[in-house]
């Protein structure tokens, strides 16, 4: 039996209370000695007759510890006859900081309490809760080296600092309303209102349907009652987007169902945006035109304090920045973009160092990957390079690979404009400033157009380090998987070989090397991106026959835009050709009536979902041929058969083609996966396969990969879908590090 020795702890193990738990499991257990941080990993000297019992306690860490491995050696050298904790030094930084986490219920407790000295407090915080990423500068981390260094210690919080029996012993958050930061409700000319109580006051005008801009954790958001939904949407643009809202449980319950998977999203430490299918399909139509609500709790003090004046049970809170660009942090810049839209303005002056989304999953699989999940530290070996990889051009984020761990940031957004790059180069420095890394291979996406390609080009050269461009499709099934699998990658759009534009494709292989084994139909984008955006367009591009240029001259086209598109269409003139499942589902809507212009991303195929939801699905033919020894899933003939189904609908009355509408789409949608699988199956049957890897926006789509994975069980083949990594884009930077790793 040990009395003594050195440890040294390394993982996530700085903003997780580390060190006063360490002194507290010292104190119970009558051990000497000391502890210190060094940069990303903690070094333990300890002496006592429970040194076995005390390293114990030390290997399983505290709630928020993420433990990579523990060393223990023979004490060297005097030590106290007490335990103390050590200033800070640098040293390893093979660790990370934790994200945000969201407020505790102990700290509820204390903001609620009329004779607490926290009693009301927004920014009230401890070891277990509050923001880390979204403030740190620097490791180790310490106060000094976060954005609380401009709000000294008063003489209460010191005490509790300093005290080992306290719940904020070392918490580098602690504030309270005399020392910490404090909040201003501004007018929409800036100047702050003089009120007693900001949050009551702006709980009150938000019941009066006024709209605010509300400074959280890792930006804005813009909030309002549902009455005021619409009237924020018109002023956004976004009248038909989708908004995110905030209510309490009891609330989410009598609108939404609720499964447990659900509610331990909604309830534990990351409190992300959880899309829930509502219980009446056609409630709250301003919030929602969709089947489903995105809904979060509270999850802050601030927001706890909100929700108990407001009368109003549900908040709209969406991001203050434009769809695809970065949040925004500061006051002056909001009032700028946002003078015509908001009423007021709610702000603190705890400066944002790293702006972090709300992180937003369905079914619990990760759509978002933000506040609460990243940055996202992984263990996993890529070999003695560090690779850097930064993403595709759409919902992108960063990953940065060194010493056996890949660790992924925030969703960053669409990098498409000088401030989502920016972001993007901030977010690269700030990973490798954090993780001590300098990059030896960078990886990107195979588009030589796109700007996070050209960043990484400029930064490969800077450095000297090896460039690496990454199909866009194979590095959504190597985040999926590293065994031997057919992959299954069903998107939107994604650069290809051949340079055409690829998103529903069939891979056999391992990382690096994924064999394309089938696809959808190619078919023409005519007017490339004037497909996505209009449509129609995309559903004359798959069936190009006068009776489709019929209905659309019923719906409103006039003869020269038919004939202009039936010219380009015959000639092949500003024409893509792509596999995008995502673009046959968009089609589809289109071909319904469902959608007719894309006014979000991904809007013609979710409000597809939405009618399909309350459908029946049919099963109809599949035509698949092989072409250049690859499978290929006819999507024209899916098209013309809801489209023989569809024509007839127009002398319905209303109900019957609403159902009957309804009937289609489920159909159009069970039937194109059951097309996909069954390619999947047949090359996984080839080559004696038996796992299936499935990734790709359209995955979000529940009877899409339902039926997908019940096609492939039903073969014997083992479905693979990724739960750590968004099954959209936000999973890109993590395959291709893992592509460049292994290639």
């Amino acid at each position: 039996m040990r009395r003594s020795g050195s440890i040294i702890v390394r993982g996530i193990v700085q903003g997780v209370g580390f060190r006063p738990f360490v002194y507290a499991a010292a104190a119970s257990l009558g051990i000497r000695g000391t502890v210190i941080n060094l940069g990303s990993e903690v070094l333990i000297h300890a002496e006592g007759d429970r040194f076995d019992e005390f390293l114990d306690a030390v290997r399983r860490g505290p709630r928020l510890a993420a433990i990579d491995e523990v060393i223990v050696s023979p004490l060297s050298g005097t030590i106290p006859d007490h335990f103390s904790i050590l200033d800070s030094k640098a040293g390893n930084l093979s660790g990370m900081i934790p994200p945000d986490v969201a407020i505790c219920e102990a700290c509820i407790h204390d903001i609620n309490q009329a004779d607490g000295r926290y009693f009301n407090y927004w920014a009230t915080s401890c070891v277990d809760c509050g923001p880390r990423y979204s403030i740190i500068r620097a490791l180790p981390y310490d106060r000094e080296r976060t954005t609380m260094d401009l709000f000294p210690l008063c003489p209460s919080c010191e005490e509790e600092y300093w005290n080992p029996r306290s719940r904020r012993h070392h918490a580098q958050t602690i504030a309270c309303a005399t020392c910490g930061p404090s909040l201003t409700l501004m007018d929409p000319d800036g100047r702050s209102m003089p009120v007693a109580d900001a949050i009551k006051k702006a709980a009150e005008l938000l019941d009066m349907g006024k709209i605010l801009a509300i400074r959280g954790i890792g930006g804005f958001h813009i909030a309002c009652i549902e009455s005021s939904a619409e009237r924020l949407k018109a002023l956004l643009g976004r009248t038909e987007q989708p908004l995110a809202v905030m209510a309490e449980v009891d609330t989410i319950e009598q609108v939404a169902m609720l499964n447990e998977t659900e509610r331990e999203y909604l309830t534990g430490p990351i409190r992300p945006i959880v899309i829930l299918e509502k219980r009446d399909h056609t409630s709250h139509p301003t919030i929602s035109n969709l089947h489903t609500l995105g809904m979060m709790l509270p999850y802050t003090g601030l927001h706890h304090l909100l929700f108990s004046h407001l009368r109003s049970p549900m908040l709209v809170m969406t991001s203050a920045n434009v769809p695809g660009n970065p949040m925004i942090t500061e006051i002056d810049l909001v009032m700028s973009r946002l003078r015509d839209v908001v009423d007021y303005f709610l702000t603190h002056d705890r400066e944002i160092q790293n702006r972090c989304d709300d992180s937003v999953v369905r079914d619990g699989l990760i759509i978002r990957l933000s506040r609460g999940i990243a940055p996202k530290r992984i263990r996993i070996d890529l070999g003695n390079k560090a690779i850097l990889a930064v993403g595709p051009e759409l919902n992108a984020n960063a990953s940065i690979y060194n010493n056996g761990f890949c660790i992924t940031s925030p969703h960053i957004g669409n990098i498409r404009n000088p401030s989502t790059v920016r972001y993007l180069e901030e977010t690269v420095e700030r990973l490798r400033g954090l993780t001590g890394t300098t990059p030896e291979i960078i990886a990107c996406d195979l588009h030589p157009q796109f700007l996070s390609t050209r960043y990484a080009t400029d930064l490969a050269d800077e450095l000297g380090a090896a460039l690496v461009p990454v199909q866009h499709h194979r590095a959504h099934i190597a985040a999926t998987t590293r065994e031997p699998c057919v992959g299954i990658a069903i998107d939107g759009v994604g650069y290809g070989d051949d340079g055409t534009v690829w998103g529903g494709e069939i891979f056999v292989g391992q990382a690096p090397g994924y064999a394309r084994a089938g696809h959808l139909e190619q078919v023409m984008m005519p007017g490339g991106d004037a497909a996505t955006a209009h449509p129609e367009r995309m559903l004359y591009g798959i069936l190009p026959r006068p009776e489709v240029l019929d209905l659309l001259a019923w719906r409103g086209w006039n003869d020269i835009a038919c004939s202009a598109l039936a010219h380009q269409v015959e000639r092949r003139f500003n024409t893509i050709q792509t596999t995008s499942t995502g673009r046959v589902l968009d089609a589809a809507s289109a071909l319904l009536g469902i959608c007719s212009e894309r006014t979000y991303d991904g809007e013609p195929a979710m409000r597809l979902e939405a009618v399909a939801a309350s459908g029946r699905a049919a099963e109809w033919e599949l035509i698949i041929s092989e072409e250049n020894g690859q499978q290929v899933l006819s999507t024209s003939h899916l098209m013309e058969e809801a489209f023989s189904r569809y024509l007839p609908l127009k002398v319905e009355s209303h109900e019957m083609q609403r159902r009957a509408v309804a009937d289609i789409a489920a159909s159009f949608q069970f039937n194109l996966a059951r097309g996909v699988a069954r390619m999947a199956v047949s090359v996984a049957e080839e080559h004696g396969i038996g796992k299936g890897a499935l990734s790709g926006g359209v995955c979000y789509n529940h009877m899409i990969r339902s039926t997908i994975c019940e096609e492939l069980r039903r073969a014997g083949i083992e479905p693979v879908i990724n739960t750590e990594y968004p099954l959209g884009d936000g999973c890109i930077s993590f395959g291709q590090a893992i592509i460049a790793g292994t290639r």
